[in-house]
């Protein structure tokens, strides 16, 4: 979680370098494309001709450094959040003892289904319905079908710190 928080640190340090280095090109009047010759091939003279293109390369550079961090996010963020970290036993009786996590809650609407029935903010979805990790391994659009598909009950199982429970999920 640190090596993750040190990382998104310097993401946001290499941004903020990048707009001291654009904001070079804007006092010069310039982008990354603007031609730096004249119509007859000679340096303009209205701009700082070194001034923009240090900058240029400079964003570049920085451009590849965020490129470089944000994927070194990603790999960090994967490694918390990977369903195989959470422990196989989860107190499920021998019948559901299969069950993974496939998604997490980031948030609960006030008011909404989900927050009717108790789910919370980081909880993490066991079984949706008819729904397991099987069913949404590469994407939670089985997820949304199954909501539109059903206004009744949908019974979600999801694990809080440890605690798998129950809940009816109520569609509107």
């Amino acid at each position: 979680m640190e090596q993750a928080r040190a990382l998104i640190e310097k993401k946001s340090n290499i941004e903020e370098q990048i707009e001291v280095q654009i904001s070079i090109l804007k006092a010069n009047d310039s982008t990354m494309q603007t031609p730096l010759v004249d119509t007859d091939g000679f340096p303009r003279a209205d701009i700082d001709v070194y001034a923009v293109r240090s900058a240029r390369v400079r964003i570049i550079e920085l451009r590849n450094d965020l490129n470089t961090i944000t994927n070194e996010i990603a790999k960090a963020l994967e490694t918390i959040y990977d369903p195989a970290n959470v422990p196989k036993d989860l107190g499920l009786d021998s019948s559901s003892a299969d069950l993974r996590p496939f998604a997490k809650v980031n948030t609960v609407a006030p008011g909404s289904p989900a927050a009717e029935a108790g789910l919370q903010r980081d909880d993490l979805v066991l079984k949706f319905g008819s729904l397991d990790h099987r069913a949404c391994s590469s994407s939670l659009q089985p997820l949304t079908e199954v909501v539109s598909a059903n206004e009744n009950v949908s019974p979600l199982v999801s694990n809080r710190h440890m605690n798998v429970s129950e809940l009816n999920i109520v569609a509107r």
